[in-house]
């Protein structure tokens, strides 16, 4: 029921980055929900020799009701590594390592073990060294669950900013953004702001591609050609939306105060902005998936593995969101 304890699920990510050190950290703060770290043991335990921390791993008892976790305490669902993980040094012998703690968390989720999953930073580079086609956790997620598509939405105390394009090439933005593609991401974002951020009727700003949102065709066709058309079709539908908005003046106390999140065009349009608002404290969720998943903002940082520089503020917002979401989700 609601308010009582829930099991979240946390995979350390990249075991040579930040990961195993940000468990460390968050284990000192206790948390209401029983976390649930899916690691090697030996890691973890190192980790907090190198960080000169105190640790207490609790063996994870699925049979048992989630309990709070205490202070200076972790459970850890055991993946044991397939190579000794040495901090800094990547090593593609542990990419199916990392992927297997992926594959049991995810799996978990689906079945209801976990009710949700928070995700540190993994290593892109060194599981496709291992021989293992790797573009992203968003992706791989959608894969494992069979979804055939999701959205990328960023947050911080000061916004929320979904994608309708991610990781692309700046020459191939505009040619990916087409009305069918545009109304999928909408609907999804619509739809989880309702269930998963218990927004009833939500408001979003959506923002228009080319500088001063076209400038009425003289700076580009998108925007009356594709975006002004489909944001009035879902308007028809029941969907408040604003825009096609100027991107250089969107972000500001009138908009935002008004409207539970943005929709950005491509990537470097929206996310430096709630990076410079929020950096260190961001969010990623993945909207679309029959999961609640969030992860932290940043990379690896292998070059402060092991080393007490890690900072765990997004991995701290990430467990609040995901407990947040998941409680939400239970209402």
């Amino acid at each position: 029921m609601p308010g009582s304890p829930l099991r979240i699920a946390l995979t350390s990510g990249e075991p040579a980055g930040i990961g195993p050190d940000l468990m460390v950290q968050l284990a000192q703060l206790g948390h209401i929900h029983e976390l649930v770290v899916l690691a090697d043991p030996n890691l973890l335990e190192e980790r907090a020799r190198q960080l000169n921390l105190p640790l207490s791993l609790l063996p994870y008892k699925p049979d048992n009701s989630p309990a709070a976790t205490a202070p200076g305490t972790l459970s850890v669902l055991p993946v044991p590594l397939a190579a000794t993980a040495v901090a800094g040094e990547l090593n593609p012998a542990n990419a199916s390592y990392v992927l297997a703690t992926l594959d049991r968390a995810c799996k978990g989720c689906e079945q209801g073990e976990f009710a949700a999953m928070v995700t540190a930073p993994v290593q892109k580079s060194v599981i496709n060294d291992a021989g293992v086609p790797f573009s992203g956790h968003t992706e791989y997620l959608a894969a494992l669950t069979g979804t055939p598509r999701v959205v990328m939405l960023l947050a911080c105390e000061a916004m929320r900013v979904a994608l309708a394009t991610t990781h692309l090439p700046l020459a191939q933005v505009a040619e990916n953004i087409n009305a069918a593609d545009l109304r999928a991401v909408l609907e999804i974002l619509h739809a989880d702001l309702q269930a998963k951020f218990a927004r009833e009727d939500p408001q979003i700003a959506v923002l228009g591609l080319n500088p001063h949102a076209g400038e009425a065709g003289h700076l580009g066709r998108e925007e009356i050609e594709i975006i002004e058309p489909t944001l009035h079709q879902l308007r028809a539908e029941g969907m408040r939306l604003l825009g096609p908005l100027p991107a250089d003046t969107a972000f500001n106390p009138a908009v935002l105060d008004n409207c539970d999140a943005v929709l950005a065009m491509y990537h470097d349009q929206g996310l430096p902005v709630l990076k410079y608002a929020g950096f260190g404290d961001a969010v990623n969720i993945t909207l679309g998936l029959p999961i609640i998943r969030t992860s932290v903002d940043h990379g690896t940082a292998l070059d402060l593995a092991g080393r007490g520089g890690a900072k765990p503020g997004s991995l701290l917002a990430a467990v609040s969101y995901a407990s947040e979401l998941a409680e939400n989700a239970l209402r």
